[in-house]
């Protein structure tokens, strides 16, 4: 039976989860590359928002949400066909869940966006994104919440982190490394030019993801309360902790470094967070700005990968640390909802989970991009990069002077 007090939650949900891309990232992102680049990173996010609402519609959901097998659903809500006006999944509408999934399969492959920024063809950036959306997005989701072997399994990716944040930061790095670094990486890559407009957009983040993971309970209840608690006490903490060891490690704290630890806090937390209490997200929080942090530096200075904007590190690592401790927090010990049995099984399970996530995420990206590479090309040209994706893709400049 419908209930309206949690679709009224949903559709609000659903809202804030739009909000997180468009505007969210897309600033936090724009505010992270050149001058010259804005433009280019607002599109980017812009084109993949608008394409992967269209692919959801046409099939996304279907193959995601219907029993199929193990792998894959089925087509037969195609074009969501099979959603009638009075169809109710739970306790809200099946097109308002539709739609609250449907804001997650945007800002999926739209924060791969930081890996490549500043030198991919907006071509290829359409095509990639949204075969990735079909062939690495949709199959995950399938498996963990749509019913799917891992979901036997028993794994638990409360709002995302195996389905999101580990599939999105694992194809970052597989794209980064086909890219290859940008001039003068990474000791001469000028600093972001608008850490104003950074902070604005983790800040609507920060605020969209109480819709990301509290939305993620379905219903208005205890666990969506819990979950949005959980959620900001995790970026509260991380946004402090990756702050003091900045300050400490360069005798100032930056506006940009606080942020960054926002968005490692709420990509750790997202696993979790309606099966963690309080204590549960401050130390996801606390796990997640200190790896986090450690994990930028491992591999932009010691790899030497070019992943621009820190996906795989704050995004792919967060997740995946999250994910792995998921089965520790939700003990009764730290105020979590508690396990079946116990927490170094459920620690095997979560372990097998984002280790077939990666394995396929990385195989499939790599195929795409090769197969992009062949079709439209990947890189722009040197000259394109010098004189920035705005002019040489749009035609148009962020700023006139």
């Amino acid at each position: 039976m419908i209930d309206s007090g949690d679709t009224a939650w949903i559709l609000t949900s659903t809202a804030l989860v739009l909000f997180m891309t468009m505007p969210g990232l897309a600033l936090f992102y724009a505010g992270l590359v050149q001058s010259r680049n804005i433009l280019s990173v607002l599109m980017q996010c812009s084109g993949i928002a608008c394409a992967a609402s269209l692919l959801w519609f046409v099939c996304g959901y279907s193959l995601a949400f219907t029993e199929g097998s193990p792998l894959l659903g089925d087509l037969s809500k195609m074009f969501l066909f099979g959603v009638p006006r009075d169809a109710a999944s739970g306790t809200i509408p099946e097109s308002a869940f539709a739609m609250f999934q449907m804001t997650f399969a945007v800002i999926t492959p739209a924060l791969i966006v930081g890996a490549f920024v500043e030198r991919i063809k907006f071509a290829a950036v359409m095509l990639f994104s949204s075969l990735w959306l079909l062939v690495v997005y949709v199959p995950v989701t399938h498996w963990v919440w749509g019913g799917g072997w891992l979901a036997d399994m028993g794994v638990m990716d409360f709002a995302g982190g195996i389905v999101v944040h580990a599939t999105a930061g694992i194809s970052a790095i597989v794209i980064a490394l086909a890219l290859g670094i940008r001039k003068g990486f990474p000791e001469s890559v000028q600093p972001p030019h608008a850490p104003w407009m950074v902070m604005v957009g983790a800040a609507m983040l920060w605020v969209g993801w109480f819709g990301f993971n509290g939305g993620s309970a379905l219903a208005a209840n205890g666990d969506a309360a819990m979950a949005i608690l959980a959620t900001h006490l995790s970026a509260a903490t991380a946004s402090l902790v990756w702050m003091f060891i900045e300050w400490k490690r360069f005798g100032k704290p930056s506006m940009v470094g606080l942020v960054t630890g926002t968005i490692a806090g709420l990509a750790t937390v997202t696993p979790a967070s309606g099966f963690v209490g309080p204590l549960g997200g401050v130390l996801l929080g606390l796990a997640g700005g200190i790896i986090c942090y450690v994990a930028v530096d491992i591999v932009k200075f010691r790899l030497r990968i070019d992943d621009s904007l820190d996906v795989m590190a704050v995004h792919g690592v967060g997740g995946i640390t999250g994910t792995l401790l998921t089965g520790f927090l939700a003990l009764d010990l730290f105020g979590g909802v508690g396990l079946e049995g116990d927490a170094m099984s459920q620690f095997v399970v979560q372990f097998i989970g984002v280790a077939a996530v990666v394995a396929w995420s990385a195989a499939a990206t790599f195929g795409l991009v090769k197969l992009t590479q062949m079709i439209t090309g990947l890189r722009t040209d040197e000259e394109a990069e010098l004189q920035g994706l705005d002019l040489t893709e749009h035609g148009e400049t962020g700023y006139r002077l």
